[in-house]
C-alpha cells in the first residue's frame, strides 16, 4: 500500500509548489512531472538514469555453477536508438536546469556506454563542469567471457548549469575523507550495493538491477550540500537519494513512475537510517547499520 510520502501525479494537475511535494517521491513520468516544478526551487540534482547497455538477447551462465548472471535487462533501459536515448537525456537535463537554482549544482551517473554522450549533451545545454568523479567497485559484476577488461567502474559527472555559476556548495573537508589521498581526488572506492542493503522482491530476486549503494549518495550529498537543502532525484528508483537524504538533515523531492519502485520507497521509508551529517566515522556507521564490509 503506497502511503503518505507518496504523491500519485495526475493529468489535471498544472503545477506544483515546491512546499506540496517537499520530503515526498511523485509518481509519475520524470519529463511530464519536471515540467510542473517551479523554476529555480532546487539545491542539487542527482540523476541515475537509463544506461542504454543495449545487452545482447542470450542467457549469459557462470563457468563454475552454470547459474545464469543477472544483467540490466529491464524495459527502462531499452531504446529504439541512439537518437532516441539522446532526446530523452535531453529533456530531463533541459528540465533540471531550469528548476535549478543559480547555485545549484547537478550529479548524473552512468558507465562507459553511455556517459560521454550525456557529457556532450550537458556541454551542448551550457553546463559547466566541475569535475568526474570516478567510483571504483570493489565487488564489480565478473567478467565471465574474458574478452575485455573487467568493467569495475562508473562515472559521475558534476556540474553547474553555466559558468558564470556562483557560490555553488562544496564541502572540501569531506571531499578530503571521502577522496584518494590528502587532497581529496575524484576517486572513490566502496561496493556496489549488496547484503541487507539490496531490496528484494517477494521471490528473493533484487527489486531493482541498478540499485545504488547508500554510501555513495552519501558522499554526493555530504560534498555538494548544506543541511536543509533540497535535493532533487527526478528518477529515483528505490530512493536512496531521498533515503539519505532524510539521514543528513536534507530535504529531497524525488519521482519514479514505477509503481513498485515506489512500493519499495516506502517500505524502506519505514527503516529509517541511523547516521547523521556531523558524524565522524560515517562509512563504519552505514556499513555496520546495513549489515555490509
Amino acid at each position: 500500500m503506497i502511503e503518505k510520502i507518496v504523491i500519485e501525479d495526475r493529468p489535471r494537475t498544472k503545477k506544483y509548489s515546491i512546499e506540496k511535494i517537499l520530503d515526498k517521491v511523485v509518481l509519475g513520468d520524470a519529463l511530464e512531472v519536471l515540467r510542473k516544478l517551479p523554476e529555480s526551487s532546487v539545491d542539487m540534482v542527482f540523476i541515475d538514469p537509463p544506461y542504454f547497455l543495449q545487452l545482447p538477447k542470450k542467457d549469459l551462465k557462470r563457468w563454475t555453477v552454470k547459474t545464469s548472471v543477472e544483467g540490466v535487462d529491464d524495459d527502462w533501459d531499452k531504446f529504439a536508438s541512439f537518437e532516441e536515448y539522446d532526446g530523452f537525456i535531453h529533456n530531463i537535463l533541459l528540465e533540471a536546469k531550469r528548476v535549478m537554482k543559480p547555485s545549484a549544482t547537478i550529479w548524473i551517473i552512468a558507465t562507459y556506454h553511455s556517459i560521454f554522450r550525456i557529457g556532450k549533451i550537458m556541454q551542448d545545454l551550457g553546463y559547466w563542469m566541475l569535475n568526474d568523479v570516478h567510483w571504483v567497485k570493489t565487488n564489480p559484476m565478473p567478467n565471465w567471457l574474458g574478452v575485455r577488461f573487467t568493467n569495475a567502474t562508473e562515472t559521475l559527472i558534476w556540474a553547474v548549469k553555466n559558468k558564470d555559476a556562483k557560490k555553488y556548495t562544496f564541502n572540501r573537508e569531506f571531499a578530503r575523507e571521502f577522496g584518494s589521498g590528502k587532497v581529496g581526488a575524484n576517486v572513490w572506492v566502496l561496493p556496489i550495493c549488496n547484503g541487507r542493503e539490496r531490496l528484494k522482491d517477494e521471490n528473493g530476486k533484487k527489486l531493482h538491477s541498478t540499485q545504488k549503494p547508500v554510501e555513495l549518495l552519501r558522499r554526493v550529498i555530504m560534498t555538494s550540500t548544506r543541511e536543509g537543502d533540497i535535493i532533487l532525484d527526478p528518477v529515483a528508483g528505490l530512493g536512496t537519494t531521498g533515503y539519505v537524504a532524510r539521514a543528513l538533515g536534507r530535504k529531497f523531492v524525488m519521482i519514479e513512475i514505477n509503481r513498485r519502485y515506489v512500493e519499495g520507497i516506502v517500505e524502506r521509508f519505514e527503516k529509517p537510517l541511523k547516521i547523521g551529517s556531523s558524524d565522524s566515522n560515517n562509512s563504519k556507521k552505514v556499513a555496520e547499520y546495513l549489515g555490509i564490509d
